[in-house]
């Protein structure tokens, strides 16, 4: 009776030391890790999650990883760890850790493509964010994509917008996502049009949103320069926009548009040739492709620039004369 005595009280002793070892190592694994900031951690191709938990305790994020590796054999679900970079918070715990690893919610990276900038020029963005991967093929795909489009050109078809992707997301799907957004944006925008306007395709509208968002970043004024360029081309008249002579240009442009630019033959330059140029010369925001397909009413057939960002607008070429000798001339 007495050995069973001693089993007893025994298996209780071993019991509340077990519960007790357990509580401990459970305090451990909700404890901050130990980081003053935010810190990316890559988890990469092969690694186990013991693997990792030993690099974290070399590295000193966290202080004990006995107690993370028996929570490994209680919830067998947190070594399926997932290949990707994350983001570590002071706030976070070790527990906290495994769980995002197991989760695979990669830390975001964002990159901010502005309208009103052409391919040439969002393409050095894209070159210039770390985490975006070029691979060797890149060129041979956006080609491609191109020559899906009107013009065979990528020009004006992808949306301005903060795109948000993980670490090494390949820069065509970037692109592809930025040219998805603006085939359905426009593909809306040409169903609601108003009607009678003088495009023949969503495309036309495309490259006249591209014009207007290249001639003002005052919102308000988007509709009637739309206004205004889509009475000059009912009527027949040259657009005569100064951005097309510069995108005709191109990297030669030195800032300073001359009486002989004006005069060159390009495929862009609206004061030679008739209607819109072949493509768009930006890529337009929403705001632009809206006052594209949806003008104001307006007689006005010309427009000058005060020289603070907004324009004087004209009916008669008398009233833009005398308006280009106040704003231009300063006369």
């Amino acid at each position: 009776m007495k050995a069973v005595k001693w089993l007893s009280i025994f298996a209780v002793m071993f019991g509340i030391v077990f519960v007790a070892t357990l509580f401990h190592f459970d305090k451990k694994v909700h404890q901050p890790l130990n980081l003053t900031e935010a810190s990316i951690y890559q988890v990469k191709s092969g690694q186990s999650a013991k693997g990792i938990l030993n690099r974290l305790k070399e590295q000193g994020i966290i202080t004990d990883n006995i107690g993370l590796k028996i929570r490994l054999k209680l919830e067998p679900e947190l070594t399926n760890i997932k290949v990707g970079t994350y983001e570590l918070l002071p706030s976070m715990s070790a527990l906290d850790l495994l769980e995002l690893f197991s989760s695979g919610k990669e830390l975001q990276f964002s990159i901010s493509l502005i309208e009103g900038l052409n391919w040439r020029e969002w393409l050095l963005v894209l070159k210039s964010h770390p985490q975006i991967k070029f691979n060797h093929d890149f060129q041979q795909q956006l080609d491609i994509l191109a020559m899906q489009l009107p013009e065979q050109s990528i020009e004006g078809y992808l949306l301005p917008d903060t795109y948000y992707f993980v670490a090494q997301t390949k820069a065509i799907e970037l692109v592809k996502r930025a040219h998805l957004r603006m085939q359905q944006y426009l593909n809306k925008a040409w169903q609601n049009r108003a009607l009678n306007l003088p495009y023949a395709s969503a495309y036309e509208g495309l490259t006249m949103a591209s014009i207007i968002e290249k001639e003002t970043g005052v919102a308000d004024e988007r509709p009637r320069i739309s206004g205004v360029f889509v009475n000059r081309l009912n009527l027949k008249m040259r657009l005569q926009t100064d951005p097309t002579v510069i995108y005709g240009i191109g990297e030669s442009f030195d800032g300073n548009i001359r009486r002989k630019d004006l005069k060159t033959a390009t495929p862009y330059n609206t004061y030679v040739i008739k209607g819109l140029p072949p493509t768009p010369i930006a890529m337009p925001s929403k705001l632009a492709i809206d006052a594209a397909f949806n003008p104001i009413a307006t007689e006005e057939l010309y427009f000058v620039s005060k020289g603070n960002g907004s324009h004087k607008f004209s009916t008669t070429l008398q009233e833009h004369n005398l308006a280009v000798r106040k704003y231009q001339l300063n006369k």
